[in-house]
C-alpha cells in the first residue's frame, strides 16, 4: 500500500464512476483488516501510529468511493476539473427554475402524500443526473462537463435533506 495512491488505486478499482458497492465494501473490510493497529502491537508504538494513519486514509477513501456524488466529484478533481462548489454557484436557468418550483412545493406541502410526491420527483431527477455523470465521466471522458452535473447533484442532495426536515416538522 502506498499513501500517495489515489482512492481507486488504494482499493484496486478501475478509475471510473460506475462501481459495485459490494466490491467497495468488501475491499474496505480487507484493507481495514490489513491495517488494523492491533495487528502491529508487537512492533511498537511507531508501527501502530503508521497503521492508524493507514486506517484513517482507508476510511477517507471509503467515504469518497461509496457515495456516488462524492465519487463523481473526486473523479472530476482527478481529471483536472475541481468542482469548486463553494465559489462557483452559477447554474443553468432551467435548473434554477426547477429548484424554485420545488422550494415552493416544499413550503406549501402540508401532508405526507405531498412530501412523498416531491420526494419522488427529487429521486427521479437525482437518478437522471447520476446517470448523466456516469456517461460524462466513463463514456465521454469529460470531467469538465461532469462538474456541472456534480454541482447540480449537490443542490438536489441539499434539497432532499430539506424535504426530510419538513417531513420531521409535519410529524411533530
Amino acid at each position: 500500500m502506498n499513501l500517495q495512491s489515489d482512492d481507486f488505486e488504494l482499493f484496486a478499482l478501475q478509475r471510473r464512476f460506475a462501481q459495485e458497492r459490494s466490491q467497495i465494501d468488501a475491499r474496505w473490510k480487507e484493507l481495514q483488516r490489513e491495517a488494523h493497529p492491533d495487528r502491529f502491537a508487537a512492533q511498537g508504538a511507531a508501527a501502530q501510529r503508521v497503521a492508524m494513519q493507514w486506517s484513517v486514509r482507508i476510511n477517507e477513501a471509503y467515504q469518497r468511493l461509496k457515495d456516488p456524488l462524492k465519487r463523481a466529484a473526486y473523479l472530476c478533481e482527478l481529471g483536472g476539473a475541481p468542482v469548486r462548489a463553494e465559489d462557483n454557484t452559477a447554474m443553468p436557468a432551467a435548473f434554477l427554475m426547477q429548484q424554485m418550483e420545488w422550494r415552493e412545493a416544499l413550503e406549501d406541502a402540508s401532508s405526507e402524500a405531498e412530501l412523498d410526491a416531491l420526494d419522488d420527483q427529487v429521486l427521479g431527477a437525482k437518478k437522471q443526473m447520476l446517470s448523466e455523470c456516469g456517461r460524462l465521466l466513463d463514456e465521454a471522458q469529460d470531467p469538465v462537463a461532469a462538474v456541472q452535473q456534480v454541482r447540480a447533484l449537490m443542490f438536489v442532495a441539499r434539497f432532499a435533506q430539506d424535504v426530510e426536515r419538513r417531513r420531521d416538522q409535519l410529524g411533530q
